[in-house]
């Protein structure tokens, strides 16, 4: 969703109403997570998937019928071998869209929904996909505030607790209430979209490495720094657009920033003076992923070092290096694909064999 909101944002503004299809639960092999989305706007223009491509032209008219119709609809779509010629997912797994139209009388909060999501606000909506409370309901949960209903004051309240404590985890996913807000499976669902702020990538020594790694990692959606102590490397014209650059030494800056359990810190000077007391900090501090770029001579060096100066064998378990998977890359470019490999690789759980090596379901659950 966070991707189509700026082609959204502007048919909202243009009081233009568009369709707009959401990912609100899957099983098995199903391509895209819950919160993916597509929608069909003016002049049947398309932004957005659902799945691989193979539902998109039956949601195509979905779309258009809940425009037309003002209703909001929900879906599944799965495999089915009965019948050859039905839509479905070629993959065999199962995705349930909930399809609604979106128009400026009806949705009053989506247009500053959208702005808070560009501008990295955190905000969760909160959205009725069954049950007796009324189809395509929402609220809009921010950290401090609430707007919209769901059709009963003990219901917005206790999906309101859940809203912030999901967004704290940046989580989206399925809950199910009573009428008024007990926890019951049989009740109400509602589909808790949560849009907290892109995770951070810090990226350590600005070098032509740095530049691809910046690249791809705002490719994926990162809020990317680089930073460098030598200011004659550390220019924004050397790096893209939207790169946040930072003059200063690498373990002072990240001593003085905050990092979570969504964060990715890539090393990529490879010299002991700035890598190792960089790396003292990094060790001790919440990430998801720790890389360090250098031949195995330098991990060996930069480890006995480390180990020196008093980390543990459950801190050093942390580090990843040599950076990146072991894909044979050798330009810049080459192994920026290595490191996001292994950073993908690492958050979802995958092995980084080829899939033609693996069996089972290539999207297991997460």
């Amino acid at each position: 969703m966070r991707e189509i909101l700026p082609v959204l944002g502007g048919w909202y503004a243009a009081r233009t109403p568009f369709g707009l299809a959401t990912v609100v639960a899957t099983s098995r092999s199903a391509p895209r997570e819950p919160g993916a989305a597509m929608a069909v706007g003016p002049g049947d223009e398309v932004v957005g998937s659902v799945s691989g491509g193979c539902v998109e032209g039956a949601v195509f008219e979905l779309a258009q019928e809940v425009v037309a119709s003002g209703e909001a609809r929900l879906e599944t779509f799965g495999y089915s071998d009965e019948d050859a010629f039905a839509v479905g997912l070629t993959c065999g797994g199962e995705i349930t869209l909930l399809v609604r139209p979106v128009t400026a009388e009806g949705d009053p909060t989506f247009g500053e929904v959208a702005e808070s999501v560009t501008a990295g606000r955190p905000v969760t909506v909160a959205t009725v996909t069954d049950g007796p409370a009324p189809l395509g309901a929402a609220l809009a949960v921010w950290p401090d505030r609430v707007t919209g209903t769901l059709g009963t004051p003990g219901l917005d309240v206790a999906v309101t607790a859940d809203a912030r404590g999901e967004l704290a985890l940046g989580a989206t996913g399925l809950r199910h209430y009573g009428p008024h807000g007990e926890r019951r499976e049989d009740a109400v669902s509602v589909f808790l979209h949560s849009f907290a702020p892109p995770p951070r990538m810090l990226v350590f020594g600005a070098i032509d490495y740095a530049a691809a790694v910046a690249r791809i990692g705002d490719f994926l959606g990162y809020r990317v720094t680089v930073c460098d102590a030598r200011p004659v490397f550390a220019t924004p014209k050397r790096f893209p657009a939207g790169v946040e650059v930072v003059v200063d030494w690498p373990h002072r800056y990240l001593g003085g920033t905050d990092t979570d359990d969504r964060t990715v810190i890539c090393v990529l000077t490879h010299d002991p003076k700035f890598d190792v007391p960089l790396l003292e900090e990094a060790l001790r501090c919440p990430a998801a992923y720790i890389g360090a770029m250098g031949s195995r001579r330098t991990h060996d060096d930069r480890r006995k070092r480390l180990t020196e100066a008093g980390l543990g064998e459950a801190e050093l378990a942390r580090l990843r290096s040599p950076v990146g998977l072991d894909l044979g890359a050798r330009t810049p470019e080459e192994v920026a694909v290595s490191v996001a490999a292994e950073i993908v690789a690492l958050r979802w759980g995958g092995t980084g064999a080829p899939l033609t090596a693996t069996a089972g379901a290539i999207h297991p659950s997460s």
